[in-house]
């Protein structure tokens, strides 16, 4: 489990960051009622361009790039704790 471990938390970052760009598929299974952040984005962009979604863009952007950065550094100690000599 330790050695798997990284790969497991990468796997499941990404598919969290992935749900927020399923636009098609919120639009198809949600109902009127639900106010998801991708349909949101949605109807932002479709009615009116507002700060809000260039704000949500950048979280996501930032999130990312934190994900990205917690990985490496999670590979980094996996590797220094099994003895892997670095490149």
């Amino acid at each position: 489990m330790p050695l798997i471990l990284p790969g497991v938390i990468s796997g499941a970052l990404f598919a969290f960051v992935t749900s927020f760009d399923e636009v098609v598929a919120v639009l198809f299974i949600a109902g009127p009622e639900q106010q998801t952040i991708p349909r949101q984005m949605w109807n932002g962009i479709r009615e009116q361009i507002s700060p809000a979604i260039l704000a949500v863009a950048t979280i996501l952007v930032v999130i990312s790039i934190a994900l990205l950065t917690t990985i490496e550094l999670l590979r980094r100690r996996s590797d220094r704790l099994r003895g892997v000599t670095g490149r």
